[in-house]
């Protein structure tokens, strides 16, 4: 069976209801005391939704046809800055290091850290991206 061709707006969808379960997640966390379980839910639900903005990305570019080539998470946020799809670049490589740096060798610090980001931070970034992608696809 063949797949589905992939598109920008699919996979803008897929973002989006990863957003609205990240925004869930962290509506639960500030309401309560966070347990390893809850936070580990959180920080689950955040990668999910960081992978999907990436997605995103990818594919506006692919549908661009733009000729440049990622070896990773980091080239492919740097060019979205530069094509304005994201507006903080420091924050999106934030995001991309303490993803690397939540790790079980690391120490709790990081993996402290990458949640009150994401509870503090990481959901603005989500919520201004996804208000430009709609923008750019919807012109």
């Amino acid at each position: 069976m063949k797949s589905p061709t992939l598109t920008c707006e699919k996979c803008l969808l897929d973002f989006q209801d990863a957003l609205e379960q990240l925004k869930l997640s962290v509506q639960c966390g500030k309401s309560k005391q966070m347990d390893a379980k809850t936070e580990a839910q959180l920080v689950r639900s955040f990668e999910l939704t960081h992978e999907l903005a990436l997605k995103v990305i990818t594919e506006f570019f692919r549908q661009q046809k733009h000729q440049v080539t990622f070896s990773g998470s980091r080239d492919i946020t740097v060019e979205a800055f530069n094509e304005d799809l994201i507006d903080d670049g420091k924050g999106w490589m934030d995001m991309i290091i303490l993803r690397i740096k939540y790790n079980p060798i690391y120490p709790e610090s990081a993996h402290n850290e990458l949640v009150s980001r994401i509870l503090k931070d990481f959901i603005s970034l989500f919520e201004n991206f996804n208000r430009k992608m709609t923008a750019r696809l919807e012109n």
